[in-house]
């Protein structure tokens, strides 16, 4: 089953994704910050991040997708917000925001699942 890596600093958003994520069989790893979600990331090598916009800066999840893809990680990123709802911002994939998707908070269980498996395939990672 694929390892997803999920960071955020919201402790209910970690525990929901979870929560979700496991009941469908993934396994789980979480960060509450960026520098242990680089962390995570590089020691177990997931199948998929998820990565929170804001977090102690409101750049941190922009400036850590980044960083994965300077250093050739493929892996594929769903990135979690809530900013473009707030300040009326569409954002879309590619080298300024080196993310697979993106997904509004707060997230249907539905979706996220329709989501991460959907970037599974699309990298043909075993679900």
């Amino acid at each position: 089953m694929a390892l997803i890596a999920i960071i955020d600093d919201d402790p209910d958003i970690l525990d929901a994704s979870s929560i979700v994520l496991t009941s469908k069989g993934y396994k789980v790893v979480t960060a509450d910050n960026p520098g242990d979600g680089y962390k995570i990331v590089k020691e177990q090598k997931p199948d998929l991040i998820i990565l929170d916009v804001m977090m102690n800066e409101p750049d941190d999840g922009f400036f850590l997708a980044q960083k994965f893809r300077r250093e050739k990680l493929e892996t594929p990123i769903i990135m979690y917000t809530s900013v473009s709802k707030s300040v009326g911002l569409e954002f879309g994939t590619g080298e300024i925001v080196p993310v697979d998707d993106f997904v509004e908070k707060p997230i249907s269980p539905d979706l996220l699942i329709e989501k991460v498996e959907k970037l599974l395939r699309l990298h043909k990672v075993e679900e």
